[in-house]
């Protein structure tokens, strides 16, 4: 007795026999925060991290000295920096494609991480503060341009 086979789209007998071979399986975890919560955190994330990052660098620069009011402005003024150019760079980066969107923010963390480098008591060479900071951005490119391009497409979309 012959049996018709069915059409690559009919999901009629899907429930029956389970999932088909052509059928991607899916796989999300639940996401408990509502939309609203999600794009707080967007805005919330840069703000503290930018305040961690300008008293970093206040603390840096004054060599366990006294805080003065001229440190707190330079605190202030670079966290206020920082925060937007993280902004910027959090809403130009996911419109490149994966090469660029890694190198956007390979050179963020590498400039980021000189300018703290170069506010230490050390006093280091301009060169000694590129040249590691060069190290670090080639180091963060590769681990970001690994997660992009295991999390994407060949077409560039994300996998989700």
């Amino acid at each position: 007795m012959a049996h018709a086979a069915s059409a690559p789209g009919d999901r009629s007998q899907a429930a029956a026999h389970g999932p088909q071979a052509h059928e991607p399986q899916t796989h999300r975890t639940p996401d408990i925060f509502s939309g609203h919560t999600h794009a707080l955190a967007r805005l919330a994330f840069p703000v503290l991290l930018g305040l961690a990052y300008g008293y970093w660098a206040a603390a840096n620069r004054r060599f366990g000295g006294p805080v003065t009011g001229w440190n707190i402005l330079f605190g202030f003024v670079t966290a206020i920096a920082f925060i937007l150019v993280y902004l910027g760079v959090q809403a130009l980066a996911p419109r490149l494609r994966r090469e660029l969107h890694a190198l956007l923010w390979a050179a963020f963390t590498g400039i980021a991480f000189g300018f703290l480098f170069n506010q230490s008591a050390s006093a280091p060479s301009v060169l000694r503060s590129a040249g590691l900071s060069l190290i670090i951005a080639a180091v963060a490119f590769i681990i970001i341009f690994y997660r992009y391009y295991t999390h994407e497409d060949a077409q560039g979309h994300r996998i989700r």
